[in-house]
């Protein structure tokens, strides 16, 4: 014959209090027996009420947290309830759980600030951002004096092999994307033209607008989401590691080891990429003139010689430097900026992406502006 397991607790009434004793082993395995019973639980309607563990036999948080719930889902809060003839883990884990249920919650109230209160925020946050910006600029230039005076310190092969994968290996998906918006280009551009019977000035369109513009912007927004990137994730990983801390340990300097070698890789890398761009980009329109406007490749090779000033691939291809010193600089330094933490490591990655793609636009606006005033 089945012999029909103990309840786990009883409740009795002493003195006008409610009185719960608790019995066999409280642990997880029996949760759901447990909460079984303790809904079936009803008090008299006091706000005080008392445990007894004298016949307890074992106890975890995750009955304990059950109990007192319950308890205070019935009016008898965690504060209220007395706790008698328990062991003394049993009253520490018990109390454990009423201090954590009793704790406010980590997460603050939200709420939105005034307009002008999160301008003015904004506003300090980008000038502490330009601030440190600027200081770390000067380390670096610091850094590479100091190399220029000790050649023999420079890292050469970190600096080919950082050239390789941010200008070699980069170059497929650079004259792809160059490509596909040099066929865009002169398709939309064709269009236009064909209504006028003017196709061939499609040439000098694309030709300007890749080499001048095009090519020099989206090749650096390539970079600074490719390489800036991994500049920032690299760094940021090297610096949770503690390995820059080991670096300086050996007497290095973390700037000529990470910092300068990946700037020059950038800064000569990034105009053959522009240059690579350009081709591809190029190479796009003329398809796009054979089989869409009739242009054979002779003839649009002939007008693109004929219209395409050297000063509109000077230009393009003397942004690219700028444009990668600033991409190394914002990666380089939110690299070395990284809590030591995981989630440090993506926000800053996200923020190199970011500003590298504000900046790039901002560059290359006032570029823009200064070389239509002088003329160029």
């Amino acid at each position: 014959m089945a012999t029909v397991p103990p309840p786990w607790l009883a409740l009795a009434s002493e003195g006008g209090v409610d009185v719960l004793y608790l019995q066999g082993h409280w642990r997880l395995p029996h949760v759901a027996a447990i909460e079984a019973e303790i809904e079936a639980l009803s008090l008299a309607g006091r706000t005080h009420c008392v445990i007894d563990g004298s016949r307890l036999e074992d106890l975890d948080t995750a009955a304990g947290f059950l109990l007192l719930r319950h308890l205070a889902g019935l009016g008898c809060a965690t504060a209220t309830v007395e706790v008698r003839h328990m062991r003394e883990g049993h009253e520490r884990l018990l109390a454990l759980v009423r201090e954590r249920m009793a704790a406010p919650s980590v997460a603050a109230p939200t709420h939105r600030r005034p307009i002008v209160q999160r301008i003015g925020a904004a506003t300090l946050e980008v000038t502490r951002t330009l601030a440190t910006h600027t200081g770390f600029i000067g380390v670096v230039a610091l850094e590479i004096v100091a190399l220029l005076r000790r050649p023999r310190l420079f890292r050469f092969r970190e600096t080919v092999s950082q050239f390789e994968v941010v200008a070699l290996d980069a170059i497929p998906i650079v004259a792809l994307v160059i490509f596909l918006i040099g066929v865009v280009f002169a398709y939309l551009l064709g269009v236009q033209a064909q209504r006028y019977g003017a196709t061939i000035f499609v040439v000098d369109g694309v030709g300007i607008a890749i080499c001048r513009e095009l090519s020099p912007i989206l090749v650096a927004v390539i970079v600074a989401g490719r390489s800036g990137a991994a500049f920032t994730a690299q760094i940021g990983s090297m610096k949770v590691q503690e390995e820059t801390d080991a670096i300086q340990t050996l007497g290095l300097s973390p700037i000529q080891v990470l910092v300068v070698p990946r700037l020059v890789a950038i800064v000569l890398g990034l105009p053959l990429l522009v240059f690579a761009g350009d081709a591809a980009g190029i190479a796009g329109g003329m398809l796009i003139g054979a089989l869409q406007l009739g242009i054979a490749p002779e003839a649009f090779a002939s007008r693109l010689h004929q219209v395409l000033p050297m000063s509109a691939f000077v230009v393009g291809v003397a942004k690219a430097p700028v444009f990668a010193a600033f991409i190394a600089m914002i990666a380089c330094r939110m690299g070395l900026s990284v809590a030591r933490d995981a989630r440090s490591v993506g926000e800053h990655t996200t923020s190199t992406v970011v500003q590298s793609i504000v900046w790039v636009i901002v560059l290359d606006a006032a570029f823009a502006v200064s070389l239509q005033r002088m003329g160029i």
